[in-house]
């Protein structure tokens, strides 16, 4: 099964970018499933319930979230009503929705977990080491066929994540940050990983944002509104071609495509 891991969408020409370019995949028969990081999609914020189903109406499978997960309020009271729609496993107990879904393909079953990392982000997020290793758990029986969004800020926890599940995961790859990472690879143990899957969203900008507005916060230090860019919409992700029936990454592939 070919696996589209689509960056963090940002705001509207993200999501034009996620549709037209995924669609475009789709018809090319080069994918066959779809996890999007919609952490912000919403005008760069957190989206509302209804925007993350638009994208899974889009074409997602499942959307994750991540430290913006609570933007809208919408979202905290209705993320429990839609499954394939997931935050962070190790946020603190008692907060709403799952940091994992298990989904049925026609290939057999997938599942999707997201983690937060904790280097230079909130300090009251539980470990998500530890939290891995609960899901992973016999236990929990989630399968051979697992893919991790290990959300994050430092490239080293990241990267470290992705050794520790090594052979016990299909694939862990890293949103966030905004920045795609030439480091696509396959860990001896057939975990397929990548530090960070870039952006789905304008290139003409900082991150997503409005290039002045941000420079002037930099050589002011003043606040500024920072809108988001129009320029140039790319959708930034990679693809994995994964073994159903061992759990195993055959490849990877980094891709950027623009509209």
């Amino acid at each position: 099964m070919r696996v589209l891991m689509v960056g963090d969408i940002v705001g509207k020409p993200g999501r034009a970018a996620f549709l037209q370019v995924m669609n475009r995949l789709k018809a090319e028969d080069r994918i066959d499933f779809v996890i999007a990081c919609g952490e912000n999609a919403a005008a760069g914020r957190g989206p509302t319930l209804e925007m993350a189903q638009s994208l899974l109406n889009m074409g997602a499978d499942v959307v994750t979230l991540g430290d913006h997960a609570w933007d809208s309020k919408e979202m905290v009271e209705g993320i429990d009503l839609d499954s394939r729609i997931i935050r962070p496993e190790n946020f603190s107990k008692g907060a709403p929705g799952k940091g994992w879904v298990r989904v049925d393909t026609p290939e057999g079953e997938l599942v999707v977990v997201q983690l937060i990392g904790r280097v230079f982000m909130q300090s009251n997020y539980d470990c998500p080491f530890r939290a891995a290793d609960k899901l992973l758990s016999p236990s929990m029986n989630l399968g051979k066929v697992v893919f991790v969004d290990m959300h994050g800020e430092a490239s080293s926890e990241r990267m470290a994540m992705g050794r520790y599940l090594d052979g016990r995961v299909s694939a862990v790859f890293g949103t966030h940050t905004h920045c795609q990472t030439s480091d696509e690879r396959i860990f001896p143990g057939g975990t397929a990983y990548i530090t960070d899957l870039g952006m789905t969203g304008p290139q003409d900008s900082v991150l997503g944002r409005e290039v002045e507005p941000v420079l002037k916060k930099f050589l002011t230090g003043v606040p500024h509104k920072f809108d988001v860019a129009k320029g140039d919409p790319t959708l930034e992700g990679a693809i994995v071609d994964v073994d159903m029936k061992t759990g195993k990454a055959r490849s990877i592939e980094r891709i950027r495509i623009g509209l």
